[in-house]
């Protein structure tokens, strides 16, 4: 036998003649080539060699059951049983499991349903809202600008980029800390366009529209083409309303009306978008939740024990037997009656399991892809319903409140985030307060300080910054609050700039000697003033003789 790592288990070990001989004798194929230890050689099933080895070598090997079976087989024939399952969407042999979950359409997924069209109505709109001209949001990459409810920001507005990201980041902690992972299950875009989208294409080409789960039908050629060739325009159109929040939506409308070649770079960025887009939606669908997205390895560091999740049970469903419960009140008292074991109020049925769009078995307890749709508690209610027994075996609860604790939205953890969302809220809209429709800082010059000239006026030399936040072009014009002082700068001419345009323009004050004569310097108020009215005053430090 060739070697197997440590980390898989065997359960044929190296057998004793006498084993080796009791197999071979067991063995329903008899070639013998395997010297009992079922790697099996010949043309014969083997799998069915190994169901006799099983089934006569127990007393030997231990119970061997169906699932060890069918686990998988290594190089060298012998059978490799992993310790648990790896993901949901993985079978035992390696292979992608497919997820087709069913559908319960009770009160929990009907709500589910109004909020996803709603959003994905926010998610096309939003781009196309204006305010004074300028977007909602707007992430423009190229140029380093962002706009939020019509501000833009610019890489220099590091306090401001700096609460709105904190904010974001805290928010995020305490929404999970008190209803857990409800934006994955509810609001977020991966699920609602795989759920309320793609999903229902699905099952409207596979014959399953209003109950979902596996087709028992195959799909043709022409209807799985006509099926691709659906979700191409679906994700045509996504990416569209993907990059209208990068680009801006009269630079997307440019691009489709004119043709690819003209703007090469921007067709390329588009069509590698739906590819992706293609990708995701066709093939690698909820495996996005599962293995790419950060989101929910998080959650052992952001839930606490009474964070709202869902939930299944134990002490209430436990121990599971299939069929309807007959309440003790409609049996007489008899010795029967009264010794039978206590059965729990879960049914098996495995209803939960199927309408998982994850595919895991909440009954396993608390999981990372769980991602709180909620489809279980529907489907549960729903079964408990046919069964006579009360709803709520599984549903929207707390770790402590399994146990009959009382729950309390006011605990350390969601006190501290609330404190610094609304610090961080704060601190953003008071320094939001102090933007203007320009931005103007000022440098002083490298070299003199100062210079005397000729006519015994003091010029001081300095840079001055400007930078156009406004959607319009702008004329702006430099004053000093002193008349005995004055400003000049290249042309004299008020200077344009375009929207989002920034200028460094050499300026020089100028002001009499005996502004300083007595402590070498004095104080000044710069003025610069746009033609839309905006003024802003810059307290310079001015340096002279004594």
């Amino acid at each position: 036998m060739t070697n197997i790592p440590n980390s898989l288990h065997s359960p044929f070990p190296i057998l004793s003649d006498d084993v080796r001989k009791t197999r071979i004798a067991a063995c329903s194929v008899g070639c013998g080539d395997c010297m009992g230890t079922g790697d099996c050689t010949s043309k014969h099933d083997q799998r069915h060699a190994l169901h006799a080895i099983a089934g006569k070598s127990a007393d030997l090997t231990g119970t061997v059951s169906e699932e060890t079976v069918g686990a998988l087989t290594g190089n060298d024939g012998s059978i490799l049983m992993p310790e648990e399952q790896v993901l949901p969407t993985l079978n035992r042999d390696g292979k992608r499991k497919w997820i087709n979950p069913a559908i319960e359409q009770g009160p929990k997924w009907n709500y589910r349903r109004w909020v996803a069209y709603a959003l994905i109505a926010f998610f096309v709109v939003l781009p196309h809202l204006r305010i004074d001209g300028k977007p909602y949001v707007l992430i423009d990459i190229a140029t380093r600008q962002f706009t939020f409810l019509g501000h833009t920001f610019y890489p220099t507005d590091t306090p401001l980029l700096a609460c709105l990201t904190l904010a974001t980041f805290f928010s995020v902690m305490l929404v999970t800390s008190l209803a857990g992972r409800v934006w994955c299950g509810w609001g977020c875009p991966q699920t609602v366009y795989m759920e309320f989208l793609f999903r229902p294409i699905d099952r409207l080409f596979h014959g399953t529209v209003g109950k979902g789960g596996k087709s028992k039908r195959e799909l043709s050629g022409a209807m799985q083409f006509a099926r691709v060739l659906v979700y191409l325009v679906c994700c045509m159109f996504l990416a569209h309303v993907f990059l209208s929040y990068f680009v801006g939506t009269d630079r997307l409308a440019q691009w489709i009306v004119t043709p690819p070649t003209e703007h090469p770079s921007a067709f390329l960025i588009m069509a590698g978008t739906t590819l992706a887009m293609m990708f995701h939606f066709l093939y690698f669908r909820e495996q996005l939740c599962l293995i790419a997205c950060p989101y929910g390895r998080f959650q052992s560091v952001m839930l606490d024990r009474k964070s709202l999740i869902v939930a299944y049970d134990p002490g209430r469903g436990e121990p599971r037997k299939k069929g309807k419960r007959q309440p003790l009140a409609r049996e007489p008292l008899t010795l029967e009656v009264l010794t039978k074991p206590a059965v729990g109020d879960c049914v098996d049925c495995g209803r939960c399991t199927a309408v998982c769009p994850t595919g895991i078995d909440i009954r396993n307890g608390l999981q990372l892809e769980c991602i709180h749709c909620a489809q279980c508690v529907d489907a549960c209610n729903a079964v408990m319903g046919k069964v006579g027994l009360p709803t709520g075996l599984i549903r929207y609860t707390s770790q402590d409140g399994l146990e009959g604790k009382k729950a309390s939205l006011f605990r350390a953890r969601t006190v501290i985030y609330s404190i610094a969302v609304t610090i961080l809220v704060g601190l953003f809209f008071f320094t939001l307060s102090f933007k203007f429709a320009f931005d103007a800082r000022i440098f002083r010059q490298q070299g003199s300080p100062f210079m005397v000239r000729q006519d015994r006026m003091v010029q001081n030399n300095f840079r001055l910054r400007l930078v156009n936040r406004s959607q319009r072009e702008q004329q702006y014009n430099l004053s000093l609050a002193d008349n005995e002082m004055q400003v000049n700068w290249s042309g004299g001419e008020p200077i344009v700039l375009k929207p989002g345009d920034t200028r460094l323009v050499p300026i020089d004050i100028l002001f009499p000697m005996q502004k300083t004569s007595v402590q070498g310097s004095v104080k000044a108020n710069l003025v610069v003033a746009d033609s839309a009215g905006a003024k802003r005053e810059i307290p310079i430090h001015l340096l002279g003789p004594r």
